[in-house]
């Protein structure tokens, strides 16, 4: 290696000289050196101090920029070489390469660029504050036919793309265009693989994905999908994933969604539709995930109910009841759920069994399922008779208490907590009160009163304020036994309570009157105090109902 020592002696004395042979000769023996040890030559180089002299010889004039390109790519390779690079100035002259128009020089300023700011998130932002992602765009657009650097700028923009501040950038270019041209031209698996690792993260940004609709990538999608259904080779089974999967993520967007759902005519839509029935379960996902996402507003909800969605959508779930694939079932029930939200649409979701079928679900273990298997059931049960018969149905009471203590899972114990107050706030009736007590189902909802979510404390205190006015003796001792009192006193004393909270807690003392245990406790707490001060809130409802209470416990006291 000696000889490499001249050749970066010779090499400093002719970067200044400018001697244009002896300086091609000086690069062409680096780069040979580097493709014999790459390492070892890196170190020679940075030792050598011959990087500084890079960057004059980097500019548009320089008759040797591509290979001094190489060699810088060649040696950013190396991590302890990239921030010397970075030192050495050399960012700024590189970046001004890319304006161009020999495609060598191109090529090698691009993989330079990329290789010094590999892995390094902040000089990929240095990189796009300089403007590189639209000079890039329009590379991809003017040497499509240019392999390698096609190769280059989806390298380019699968690493920029990572980064939040790209994607504003990118949502000003035609990037979707110039993707959606190019993967129409792909016919091998891996260069549609590389484009789709660009397009997943781009697709993130609702902009772009209402450009990427527009420039036809949906049509492209479906396409893959009907090619490869069938197919049983990895390759194919890989690509019908990434593309129904991208498919769904285009649905996220509101604009994009909306133009695919075209009042629920759209060809797109009815694509989808037909994926559910499917045997393959990567497809039965996809179209149940989109289904869901179509799912997000009451006019797309109402018209797919009409529309004979739900059936197909219990077909599904029934195929996956016995040792059934998980994410299938959480996208169908998420599904169900999210049609179930209009007011219009429960009865006839009611009717055409839902949760029948939703209830075949309740031996889950799966914390996924069982959450939107509660959210589903939640939603459906804003109907009297409907939050009665499933009040009454003591398998699912029971499972419901048993899910309150999922401590691990607080999404699933908050909708447990939220279901059992529901069956009694909407069926107000006794027999449903009875199970839940039955069940052992009030300490739970004593513990939702004390909820950091004021919505799901009033809940509770809704569903507690109707146990006591109905059954209170079948209640009592559990309402004891659960300290209910003594969290009444404290929410009222609590200036942080919330107007409505404060009004609830209220009127559940009154109702607590009519048991001699509790309203021993009552009296025992000095709850006179605490309400007479609440008169003078600045709520009214909450001042009338202090007065109401104040009265109520003097004339029992």
């Amino acid at each position: 290696m000696d000889s490499l020592s001249d050749t970066l002696k010779k090499l400093k004395i002719t970067a200044v000289d400018r001697t244009e042979d002896s300086l091609e000769g000086c690069l062409d023996c680096l780069l040979q050196a580097l493709a014999q040890n790459n390492t070892e030559t890196s170190e020679k180089i940075q030792a050598s101090g011959i990087l500084q002299l890079f960057a004059s010889l980097l500019t548009p004039q320089s008759s040797c920029k591509a290979k001094v390109a190489n060699i810088i790519a060649e040696v950013a390779k190396n991590e302890f070489m990239r921030i010397p690079c970075v030192d050495a100035g050399l960012i700024s002259p590189l970046v001004q390469l890319l304006n161009s128009k020999d495609q060598e020089v191109l090529l090698q300023t691009g993989r330079a660029l990329g290789n010094i700011c590999y892995d390094s998130h902040s000089l990929q932002a240095q990189l796009i504050n300089m403007g590189v992602i639209p000079t890039l765009v329009k590379l991809l657009g003017i040497h499509c036919q240019n392999a390698a650097l096609t190769e280059m700028c989806l390298v380019a923009f699968g690493n920029l793309a990572e980064l939040e501040s790209s994607k504003e950038q990118f949502a000003s270019t035609n990037i979707a265009e110039e993707l959606v041209k190019l993967f129409k031209k792909q016919i091998e698996h891996d260069k549609r693989e590389m484009i789709f690792e660009v397009l997943a993260p781009l697709a993130e940004n609702d902009a772009i994905k209402l450009q990427l609709v527009e420039a036809g990538l949906v049509e492209c999608l479906l396409e893959i999908v009907q090619q490869k259904v069938d197919s049983d080779k990895e390759d194919d089974i890989t690509e019908l994933k990434t593309g129904s999967d991208l498919m769904v993520l285009l649905l996220l967007g509101d604009e994009s969604m909306q133009k695919l759902f075209e009042g629920g005519k759209g060809s797109v839509f009815q694509r989808v539709l037909s994926w559910i029935p499917s045997n393959n379960h990567q497809l039965q996902l996809a179209g149940a995930l989109a289904i869901a996402n179509f799912a997000r507003n009451d006019g797309n909800c109402i018209h797919m109910v009409d529309n004979g969605i739900v059936e197909k959508l219990m077909d599904l779930l029934d195929r996956h009841v016995e040792d059934g694939n998980v994410t299938v079932q959480h996208a169908a029930l998420s599904a169900l759920r999210n049609l179930a939200i209009p007011v219009i649409n429960k009865a006839k979701m009611l009717s055409a069994g839902v949760t029948e079928t939703v209830l075949k679900f309740l031996k889950s273990e799966m914390p996924p399922v069982q959450f939107k298997l509660l959210g589903t059931l939640r939603m459906l049960i804003d109907a009297q008779e409907a939050a009665e018969q499933l009040g009454k149905n003591v398998k699912l009471v029971e499972r419901l208490v048993e899910w309150c203590e999922a401590k691990d899972h607080a999404g699933v114990m908050g909708e447990s907590n939220r279901l059992l107050s529901a069956l009694i706030r909407h069926s107000k009736s006794k027999d449903v009160i009875k199970t839940i007590v039955q069940s052992g189902g009030i300490k739970h909802l004593v513990t939702m009163a004390t909820s950091e979510h004021v919505i799901m404390q009033n809940e509770a205190l809704v569903a507690l304020a109707l146990i006591a006015a109905l059954e209170l003796g079948t209640a009592e001792k559990d309402l004891e036994s659960a300290k209910l009192v003594q969290i009444l006193h404290r929410l009222l004393a609590d200036e942080r309570s919330a107007p409505e909270i404060k009004y609830n807690s209220m009127v559940l003392i009154c109702a607590l009157m009519g048991s001699e245990s509790l309203h021993k406790e009552v009296q025992d707490l000095a709850f006179l105090d605490v309400v007479s001060k609440l008169r003078s809130h600045e709520n009214k409802s909450v001042a009338q109902q202090a007065s109401l209470t104040e009265q109520r416990l003097t004339v029992e006291s």
